[in-house]
């Protein structure tokens, strides 16, 4: 659509003198500063793409008014970080109180740009999710000892999930085969029976009806996984209060 910041000004001026506003391009360092009235200004800051510097631009911009936007080219592009992560720029804008404009490029024999706006500035009110917070606690509680490093995404994440099968996995090697709730009962695990039956990580096999033995990819795990399961076996056995 363009190459220039400017060229995102005629569409936004446009807009907003749609509405009423007197619209004029950089006063006192802001992009677009916009009147209706005796209303708070409107305050635009323009960037071809979504990014920190158009953000900071816009925070410090409400030093002056309540009413900043943020303007965008969306030019279509899967590839473009505002169309790969629009509902989190969109989140972002809404937690600081931004708006948000797209602008669109002229199509199907439209004689200029197209302007969007898709967020008002407002307060934030967060709204938590009570489902991912018991989760999130669930995990924390059941997860024995830390034993990832923060900042490890994209590695092996050592969850509770994988530490039980661990437990199941350990026991079926040093006891050999079990029934599920024999299982259950010596390896303190209560999801045992899902963990087998499912073997998402491939650790077990069943021999009989109802009987699981560890595999040889779940030997190779104990074995990788070694530290990890020593502090669960010491876990295990430690006394009560």
């Amino acid at each position: 659509m363009t190459d220039r910041e400017t060229d995102l000004y005629p569409p936004v001026k446009a807009f907003l003198e749609g509405q009423g506003y007197a619209v004029k391009g950089e006063v006192e360092g802001c992009d677009v500063v916009a009147r209706r009235g005796a209303e708070a200004p409107v305050v635009v800051e323009l960037k071809r793409r979504f990014s920190l510097d158009l953000v900071l631009q816009a925070v410090e911009r409400q030093k002056l008014s309540d009413k900043v936007y943020v303007a965008v080219a969306d030019e279509g592009g899967r590839g473009s970080t505002l169309r790969r992560r629009y509902r989190a720029v969109l989140r972002l804008c809404r937690m600081l109180g931004l708006g948000l404009l797209l602008v669109r490029p002229a199509r199907n024999g439209a004689a200029s740009a197209r302007v969007e706006a898709r967020l008002d500035p407002g307060p934030y009110e967060p709204r938590q999710n009570k489902r991912k917070r018991e989760r999130l606690l669930r995990e924390f509680e059941h997860r024995v000892g830390d034993p990832n490093r923060g900042g490890a995404s994209g590695r092996i994440i050592m969850t509770a999930y994988r530490q039980d099968a661990l437990r199941c996995a350990d026991l079926l090697a040093r006891q050999g085969p079990l029934k599920l709730a024999s299982l259950r009962a010596q390896s303190g695990v209560e999801r045992a029976a899902k963990i087998l039956q499912r073997d998402v990580f491939g650790w077990f096999e069943r021999c009989a009806r109802g009987v699981y033995e560890v595999s040889p990819k779940g030997r190779e795990a104990l074995a990788t996984h070694a530290e990890v399961v020593a502090r669960l076996r010491s876990a295990s056995s430690a006394p009560h209060p």
